[in-house]
């Protein structure tokens, strides 16, 4: 196994020239791989078979994560100490947390997502904000969702605000990136599962919706853009335009939060009594 480098690595290697280079994306794409920042991402990193590339650590962080840096040893990844002022180089953080690893594009190919005959999936269309995309990711990981999608129109999943974002959720489920809007619902429809396009205009209440019952099969959310929500023609592909309800004064919802209330209102319907799901099932 690769051991940690007996000193501390150069700021002109050419390895950290090439690492700082993925914070851009056209270096991510052609590449294959993209940064993960911190303790958490670089763990799930390393427990995500074949992701972890190379790390690199700060002698302190070298010792405070002494089980971290033994898994990506394990993991099969070049492992490398390097002084605060390279890991300030290559991160993309006001305050580096001493860990940097350079990872493998970790997204699935649509079809193989499809194939899996999701329960609940979010679509992200139109979503700019990366950190929005990596949090509405990180909800639908802690909501139970089988899988996310990322349309041509969304931000790229491997921005590092997007990665530090989703706190390791990257590396949980599977992400399908670069998939038109109309090729993700018909696809989605397909395979059985009723698309609900989530927009504070919508003409369904989701109190009603699950109020009715109509929650507990396979679904798909539909989120659309921060400031503008989801365009006419993307509302049309749905199957139902859902709001959040407002009980109070607040006069609208975030994307994140909006995401999460769906999300996991769908998640309760699909493990009740009729839903989709066993109270069992994991």
């Amino acid at each position: 196994m690769p051991p940690v480098s007996p000193e501390l690595i150069s700021p002109r290697s050419a390895r950290v020239a090439a690492a700082r280079r993925l914070g851009k994306r056209n270096f991510r794409s052609k590449e294959r791989l993209f940064l993960a920042e911190g303790p958490q991402a670089v763990r799930e990193a390393a427990g995500h078979r074949d992701t972890l590339v190379e790390l690199f650590a700060t002698v302190e962080a070298a010792e405070r994560y002494a089980d971290i840096m033994g898994e990506a040893r394990d993991a099969g990844a070049r492992v490398h100490l390097a002084d605060e002022q390279v890991i300030a180089d290559i991160s993309t953080t006001v305050t580096p947390q001493g860990l940097v690893g350079v990872c493998r594009f970790v997204d699935t190919p649509f079809e193989e997502i499809l194939a899996g005959r999701p329960k609940l999936v979010a679509v992200l269309a139109h979503v700019r904000d990366p950190g929005n995309a990596g949090t509405v990711l990180r909800c639908a990981d802690a909501a139970g969702a089988e899988a996310v999608v990322l349309t041509d129109a969304s931000v790229d999943l491997y921005n590092p605000k997007a990665v530090r974002a989703s706190v390791g959720s990257l590396f949980h489920l599977p992400v399908a990136v670069g998939v038109p809007v109309e090729r993700a619902v018909a696809g989605l429809k397909d395979a059985g599962v009723r698309i609900l396009a989530a927009d504070g205009a919508g003409t369904d209440d989701l109190d009603d919706e699950l109020d009715k019952g109509t929650m507990g099969g396979p679904t798909a959310w539909v989120f659309g853009n921060e400031a503008w929500g989801l365009p006419e023609e993307t509302r049309a592909l749905a199957d139902a335009v859902v709001r959040v309800p407002i009980h109070g004064k607040a006069e609208s919802l975030n994307l994140a939060t909006a995401a999460a209330v769906c999300l996991y209102a769908s998640a309760r319907a699909q493990r009740a009594s009729g839903g989709c799901r066993s109270v069992t099932e994991s």
